[in-house]
């Protein structure tokens, strides 16, 4: 699903988790597939510049804070007066930087952020929290009609430790995701994921328990980084017991 946003022309995409969680690869890689696939202007706002992307027939401006720019918001609002197709935005820190966010995508543009947000539900509240309440009501409308989803990155120790494993929290926003934003119902997001498998979506707790059943990580991990740890467990134990892997796996591999 991630890739197939690179295809889209306007909206708002939040790749989210703590720091040293991959946020930043990620952000590079739809950069450079969104450059590979279309003929677009890309700025891409970052601090510090981590990747250099090649110039093929696009033009990918890269801008540093402390250097091309002040600060995010106005870096971003800069690309807006050049022009941009595509915005990458390294991290959404501030007020003035969300709504100058969220406007760019209202507004025709595809922007791609990070923030330091550890799933869905958390991410969407730290954006309506950032306003005053009295513009809070107006700001999860705005971000229920523009966000079309959020990715949540979990780096796991492998197994036998040489290498990390990404879990990941995939949420689509969907009419239901929608009216839940627009509500500010945020409690209720986790089940509509946990249903959502047929539009793509899938929880943390349901991407560990396939990582464990394909014996990449330990469940002590597994339960460190859950939402549900008893869950996890449970569902995991009982997999094994009944011998559904096959079913498990098939989920996310579409």
């Amino acid at each position: 699903m991630v890739d197939r946003w690179c295809d889209e022309e306007r909206g708002l995409i939040l790749v989210t988790g703590a720091s040293g969680e991959g946020k930043s690869t990620t952000l590079a890689s739809m950069a450079q597939t969104i450059a590979r696939r279309r003929l677009v202007n890309i700025v891409s706002i970052e601090d510090p510049i981590e990747f250099v992307h090649t110039q093929g027939q696009n033009l990918v401006n890269q801008r540093e804070i402390g250097t091309d720019a002040r600060d995010f918001a106005s870096a971003l609002k800069n690309a807006l007066r050049q022009d941009a197709d595509v915005i990458i935005v390294g991290e959404m820190r501030d007020t003035d930087t969300i709504q100058t966010a969220i406007t760019a995508a209202e507004t025709g543009h595809l922007v791609i952020a990070t923030m330091r947000t550890n799933d869905a539900p958390t991410s969407i509240g730290r954006i309506i929290d950032a306003f005053p309440k009295e513009g809070q009501q107006f700001v999860a409308a705005q971000l229920a009609w523009s966000l079309l989803g959020v990715v949540c990155q979990y780096l796991l120790p492998q197994r036998d430790k040489t290498a990390l494993v990404l879990a990941s929290e995939l949420m689509i926003v969907n009419s239901g995701i929608e009216a839940c934003i627009r509500d500010r119902r945020l409690s209720q997001i986790p089940g509509l994921i946990q249903i959502g498998h047929p539009d793509g979506m899938h929880t943390v707790d349901d991407s560990l328990i396939e990582l464990l059943l394909d014996d990449r990580i330990n469940l002590m991990d597994a339960m460190a980084h859950a939402r549900d740890p008893n869950f996890v467990k449970e569902e995991f134990q009982k997999a094994l017991k009944s011998q559904r892997k096959g079913w498990f796996s098939g989920i996310f591999r579409k």
